[in-house]
Formats: structure tokens, C-alpha cells, sequence
């Protein structure tokens, strides 16, 4: 069995080739069961999240363990740990192991990304990225494979963090990436708004979202927290990247089913449906999408094998 470290993943890794790489496993046969998703409380009273990520094909197996834990950013931590194992379907033998932290941060942007070839506007110009954290550094490197942006800015609560890492993303050659203060603002001016919290409330209000945005949701990862408010959701046309994950798992709609607000049954597509054309996607200029992730396994197979093929 090969253990790969995260210096191998980064000489690997291409956004394009990632994105290339969920397509190409979201049009494909595979069986991904309901992940186990179990919460826990720590010494200090804390509660953390335990998932457990299965998927697999004709010829492979994948098993993701993730720990959440949303009080280590105070302790300069990241918030989730990961650990990824590849198995030979057939046989059961161990083909490999990584380091998923890297590995999910990477593949979740870059499912947003190929979330947006279908629901963002061809002449989308301005993405706003929320948040500073491991995630958010993908999202403006995933999200410019697929829409040519002029103007990046980023917003995070932890003002320090979020110039670092405008800083980083213009060592990097992104030079139309800025920092903002005033995320209102931020948000009226967004053609695309891709958001990566560990918020618990809502900071996206739906009255500041302007028609014909695309609005990208990552970070609520529980039933009881949520990025935007019941606005965001009423003014928007559904996606998800699973309706079992994201109705179930994610308050962002959980919330507004249990208010009666949100009838699962409105959503639109999810991510398989769109990529395999069952759903077109946008159908209007004016049209407000909303695309909820909340991680998919076969996500993270697609990822390892990329992986895999390239050692």
C-alpha cells in the first residue's frame, strides 16, 4: 500500500483536472451509500462531527474518515482532519492512503466549480469567495477554470486571515483578487458568491443578493447551522450536489423545510443530473441558483484515483 503525502498531491493536482475528474465520475456507474454522519462532545463541551465516507466502483473502494471540529481555528488548527484509504474492489487489497484534508478541500471547490459551468452566467464577471480558511484558498483557483473573472474579492470575519490570503492568491497570479471590509456591499456587486464558513447564522442576506447571481454554499455542515437567511433560499431556483446530504444534513435547507418555507420537492437537479444534461441548468439571465454542497464520497474516489493513476 503506497501512503502519499501532501507534497506528492500538490505536484499532482490541477484544478482542470479535477474538475475533469468529477465529470468524468459523475457520468459513470457507481454505488456511494448514505455516509454515516455522528456527532460527539469533547472534554471542554465542544461538539465535533465523526463522518464516514464509502463509495465505490466496478473496480475500486474508497472510505474517507473525517473529524470536524469547528473550535480549532482558536487554536490555529485546521477545523477538519482527514484520512483517505483506496482498496482493490475485487480483492480488498490496500492500494493506497493520504491525507484527506488536502484531498477534500481541493475536491469540494472544484465540485463548486463544475457546479457553476451550469448554473453560473456565461458573462459572469465578479466572484465574491467568503471565508479564509482551507477551502476558500481552492475556490478562486477552481471557480476561474470555469468563468473568466475580472474582478475576485474576498471576505472573511477573521480580517488577518483573509488578506493573507489575498496575499497568497496573488503570489500565485491573481492579481484581481482584493480584500473587502463591507460584505453587503460585496454580495450586491457579485455575479457568483461562493461561501465557505463555519458560520452558525446567517451572514448572506437574500434582500442584497441581485437577480441573475449565482450563489454557491458550502460551509453549514450540520441541521442546525446555515450561511444565508430564508431569503437567499425563497428568491433562488434549488440545486444540490445530493438531495440525501443536502435536505438532511445541512440547515441551510433543513432549516427552511422545517419552517415549511422550502419544499424538497422544488429542488431542481443535483450535481449527477446536471452533469449527465437530465436538467439544463440555468434557463435565465435573471434567474437566481443556488447550488448546496454538502460533500459527496464519490467526490473524494474521484480525487484518490486521480491520485492513484498518477504514482
Amino acid at each position: 500500500m503506497k501512503i502519499i503525502d501532501n507534497k506528492i498531491i500538490d505536484a499532482i493536482f490541477g484544478y482542470e483536472k479535477m474538475v475533469k475528474a468529477l465529470h468524468q465520475i459523475f457520468i459513470s456507474k457507481f454505488t456511494m451509500p448514505l455516509r454515516h454522519h455522528h456527532f460527539y462532545s469533547t472534554e471542554s463541551g465542544e461538539e465535533n462531527a465523526l463522518i464516514l465516507m464509502p463509495a465505490w466502483t466496478d473496480k475500486y473502494l474508497g472510505c474517507k474518515q473525517v473529524i470536524v471540529a469547528p473550535k480549532n481555528s482558536e487554536k490555529n488548527l485546521p477545523a477538519i482532519h482527514a484520512l483517505y484509504t483506496l482498496f482493490d474492489a475485487e480483492t480488498g487489497e490496500p492500494l493506497l492512503q493520504l491525507d484527506a484534508s488536502k484531498l477534500t478541500s481541493i475536491r469540494t471547490a472544484c465540485t463548486s466549480a463544475l457546479a457553476a459551468k451550469y448554473l453560473a452566467r456565461k458573462d459572469a464577471n465578479n466572484l465574491l469567495v467568503i471565508g479564509s480558511g482551507s477551502v476558500a484558498h481552492h475556490l478562486v483557483q477552481a471557480h476561474s477554470v470555469i468563468r473568466n473573472y475580472n474582478e475576485i474579492n474576498v471576505w472573511a470575519r477573521n480580517k488577518e486571515k483573509g488578506k493573507q490570503l489575498v496575499e497568497k492568491l496573488k503570489d500565485s497570479g491573481y492579481h484581481q483578487v482584493n480584500f473587502i471590509d463591507d460584505l453587503e456591499q460585496g454580495i450586491r456587486n457579485a455575479d457568483v458568491i461562493s461561501s465557505a464558513t463555519l458560520s452558525k447564522e446567517p451572514i448572506i442576506k437574500g434582500e442584497w443578493i441581485n437577480e441573475g447571481c449565482h450563489l454557491d454554499l458550502i460551509g453549514s455542515h450540520t441541521p442546525f447551522t446555515r450561511e444565508a437567511d430564508d431569503e437567499a433560499i425563497m428568491k433562488s431556483s434549488i440545486f444540490v450536489d445530493s438531495r440525501e446530504g443536502a435536505l438532511h444534513e445541512t440547515g441551510e435547507l433543513a432549516i427552511p423545510i422545517s419552517k415549511r418555507i422550502l419544499d424538497p420537492g422544488n429542488v431542481k437537479a443535483d450535481i449527477v443530473e446536471l452533469c449527465k444534461e437530465l436538467f439544463p441548468g440555468r434557463t435565465d439571465e435573471k434567474e437566481i441558483t443556488l447550488f448546496k454542497s454538502a460533500g459527496l464520497a464519490i467526490e473524494d474516489l474521484a480525487a484518490a484515483l486521480l491520485v492513484y493513476e498518477s504514482v
